[in-house]
């Protein structure tokens, strides 16, 4: 999906995940994103979407929260919605942040849909002060390699059920129907893709997390039995290396 697809399909995101509405945020994704940024005085949110998770940071630790997306839409309903959060329109390709501007921040399940992966880091990388941390949550890359999917096989006996793994190593671009009339462009990479990119930012490692499907999430889909063994989220957590100047973008300050 485009950015005008992201324009046009913004009431589809926020009814069908906002709000309680997704078990997956609420009991999985929004807790570890409180964990990981707890401490942390001023958060920038990128792709913040129409705001839920730079909310809830802000209500439970009480940072300044700085939200932005390119989806006007979405930059409309966060304000509307408030709770006393910053918002501003941009892309992660060009923050519009002077450097060291954040003692941290996040991008939830927004980098699987950027091209330009390597400007992306290195801006997050710029507008961090030395020392601080980037939460990056992805749709886990084993799940979004193309072709892949659930095979139920009942030819075989005893029946199996399995997850198939496309061409993980082949970097590309979809566009996958997630209901009825919506479309959406993910780009795959493999997970070390995205590592490798941290680092040669000057994003110094500190956990990867790969935690199980919620329970919300897994009552939703009895008809797959081994859905609790695979992963669906991918959490990397980074440091910008208090030696290093980090990378120089046209956007400096």
């Amino acid at each position: 999906m485009t950015e005008a697809g992201w324009e046009h399909h913004a009431d589809w995101w926020q009814r069908e995940f906002t709000e309680g509405a997704d078990p997956e945020y609420v009991e999985q994704i929004l807790p570890l994103a409180l964990t990981w940024l707890d401490g942390f005085d001023r958060v920038l949110d990128i792709g913040t979407g129409e705001g839920q998770l730079a909310r809830a940071l802000r209500g439970a630790h009480g940072s300044a929260l700085v939200g932005i997306d390119p989806t006007a839409n979405q930059i409309a309903e966060a304000r509307r919605r408030g709770g006393g959060v910053s918002y501003a329109r941009a892309g992660a390709m060009d923050l519009p942040f002077g450097h060291a501007s954040f003692d941290a921040a996040v991008a939830c399940l927004v980098f699987e849909h950027i091209d330009e992966l390597d400007r992306a880091v290195g801006e997050v990388a710029r507008v961090l002060r030395p020392g601080g941390r980037f939460v990056l949550m992805l749709n886990h890359p084993l799940l979004q390699t193309p072709g892949s999917g659930w095979i139920d096989d009942q030819i075989l006996d005893p029946p199996e059920q399995y997850w198939r793994i496309g061409p993980y190593l082949s970097e590309g671009s979809t566009l996958e129907q997630v209901e009825a009339g919506v479309y959406i462009r993910f780009v795959h990479r493999p997970l070390g893709r995205y590592l490798n990119a941290m680092a040669d930012a000057g994003l110094t490692f500190e956990r990867l997390l790969e935690p199980a499907p919620p329970p919300g999430f897994l009552a939703r889909a009895p008809e797959y039995d081994q859905a609790g063994s695979i992963p669906r989220l991918a959490v990397v957590v980074a440091r910008r290396a208090p030696w290093s100047p980090g990378p120089v973008s046209r956007m400096g300050g």
